[in-house]
C-alpha cells in the first residue's frame, strides 16, 4: 500500500524505455524509497531535519521534474511559506505527489489545484538544485532492481 497523495489508480506508463525496471510511478517510488532519496538530495535548508524515517523531506521539486522526464505531464506547485512551492505532478489526468508523506497528516491542508505551473528553468536557475536533480537522476538511472 502506498501513502503518497494520488497513489490510488496510477495507471501511467513511462515515456522512456531506458530503465527496464520502470513500469509505473510505483516502481519509481519504490526505487527512491530504497535509498535513492538521501540527505544529499534534500533541499539544503531541510537537510538537518532529513532522516530515513522522513525520506521525502525536501525532495519535491527534483522528484517532480524527474517524474516529468520519465512519465511526461506537467509539474505544478503549491505555495508555501517563504515564497517556496511544493511541487507535484499531473500526468494523463492523474494528479499525484510522490513526496507528500513529508507532511504527515498535514497533507490534508495542501491544495492540489493546478494553479501554479512550475518551470524547470526557474527551479534549476540555482546551481545547487540542479546538482541535486542530476544526482538523483544519476542514482535512478544506475539503480538495479533486485
Amino acid at each position: 500500500m502506498y501513502n503518497f497523495y494520488g497513489a490510488e489508480n496510477l495507471d501511467i506508463s513511462p515515456i522512456t524505455t531506458e530503465l527496464n525496471w520502470l513500469r509505473s510511478p510505483y516502481d519509481l517510488y519504490n526505487a527512491l524509497s530504497d535509498g535513492l532519496w538521501r540527505r544529499e538530495t534534500c533541499a539544503p535548508r531541510m537537510q538537518a531535519e532529513w532522516s530515513e524515517d522522513n525520506k521525502t523531506l525536501g525532495q519535491c521539486s527534483i522528484t517532480a521534474f524527474l517524474v516529468q522526464d520519465l512519465f511526461g505531464g506537467e509539474v505544478y506547485g503549491i505555495p508555501r511559506e517563504g515564497g517556496h512551492f511544493h511541487c507535484y505532478n499531473v500526468v494523463d489526468g492523474h494528479r499525484f505527489d510522490l513526496t507528500s508523506e513529508q507532511f504527515g497528516d498535514g497533507v490534508r491542508f495542501l491544495i492540489y489545484d493546478d494553479q501554479y505551473p512550475q518551470r524547470r528553468e526557474d527551479h534549476f536557475a540555482g546551481f545547487e538544485k540542479k546538482q541535486r536533480y542530476e544526482l538523483l537522476r544519476s542514482l535512478v538511472y544506475a539503480y538495479k532492481k533486485e
